[in-house]
């Protein structure tokens, strides 16, 4: 019974979190100067159209719904995204925003989570063994400062640094861009090798900075935990270093670097956005950034939902796996239980 109302009331904190930030995106593009079919009709313009064709005008008004008040806009697109209908494309009409999300969504979960992943695992194992033996090993005590640099940059100076030293520089890697041009996109050995060739400096500008966060956060953790009782009373029993490093300290150092995990999400998204458009990556990053660009509010509101519920279910599926990461956690339940 105590698990389930820890998990009702986690739900309620889901659900109140995605209603409200739903609400913001809504608004905040809705406060910026311009008409958001400025854009539309300087297109429209270029390619020969009127741009004072009062009908015209009108009828793409009524089609984004922007003669409307505010708040009937609002309720509107609360009631089309409950049947999960994100709408037509300002920029890109009459393409759906879902049509255009799809595409893009492929590239940046590939980057994101091998990135986080590798990011998250290798910094926080090879903390843990800084912060257990880094005093024993000078080599150990030079990774700190180097892991502070790279923590200290953001992802988009890094990427705009590796592009230099690797692309123009030292042209070991190709230029900014997915693939090759010229290569057909198809599922073949060759396209996903330069694939992933393209994929290596934008891999790397994320990863290296995200690593020196994890290594600090799990150094400090594992420094602090060697002093606890429990740490003492193991090296008591003459259990080896290695047991009591990962059988105990890594094990309790564990949790708050998950929940680390989770809060960063959301910054570690933000930045590789940015790093999506610095190497013309076609991900989420550079869709959204087109959007904003062209005031498309459906498209802006479609891409940002998607990292917004990302990062919210990244944290509720944290929150209620932490009895299986601690203990603790576990025994507490049962005595209130």
């Amino acid at each position: 019974m105590a698990y389930l109302r820890y998990l009702g009331q986690r739900l309620v904190i889901l659900v109140a979190t995605i209603f409200i930030s739903i609400t913001v995106v809504f608004f905040v593009p809705r406060m910026v100067p311009g008409h958001p079919l400025a854009a539309v009709f300087s297109k429209l313009a270029a390619m020969g159209g009127s741009l004072n064709a009062p009908e015209l005008i009108e009828e793409y008004t009524r089609i984004f719904g922007l003669d409307r008040s505010l708040w009937e806009q609002y309720v509107s697109f609360l009631r089309e995204l409950a049947r999960g209908n994100l709408g037509y494309s300002i920029s890109s009409f009459p393409s759906h925003v879902s049509d255009l999300l799809k595409p893009a969504i492929p590239w940046t979960i590939g980057l994101l989570t091998v990135t986080t992943l590798i990011s998250w695992i290798l910094g926080s194992l090879i903390g843990a063994v800084v912060g257990w033996r880094g005093q024993k090993s000078r080599f150990f005590q030079a990774l700190v400062p180097v892991a502070l640099v790279l923590y200290s940059i953001p992802y988009y100076i890094l990427a705009i640094i590796l592009i230099f030293l690797f692309a123009f520089h030292w042209p070991i890697f190709p230029l900014p861009g997915p693939y090759s041009v010229g290569i057909e996109r198809e599922l073949s050995l060759e396209f996903v090798l330069d694939v992933l060739r393209h994929a290596i400096l934008p891999a790397l500008s994320i990863i290296l900075v995200s690593l020196g966060w994890w290594f600090l956060s799990m150094r400090s953790l594992i420094t602090s935990l060697k002093g606890e009782d429990y740490i003492l009373q193991a090296e008591a029993k003459g259990l080896s270093d290695q047991r009591i490093l990962w059988g105990y300290a890594f094990r309790n150092a564990l949790l708050p670097q998950a929940t680390g995990l989770a809060i960063s999400l959301g910054h570690i998204v933000g930045g590789a956005l940015l790093t999506e458009v610095i190497f013309a990556y076609p991900g989420l990053g550079s869709l959204i950034y087109s959007s904003i660009q062209g005031k498309d509010y459906p498209l802006i509101q479609g891409g940002v939902l998607l990292i917004i519920l990302s990062v919210a279910l990244a944290n509720f599926l944290i929150d209620i796996t932490y009895p299986l990461i601690d203990p603790r956690i576990r025994t507490e339940r049962a005595g209130r239980g």
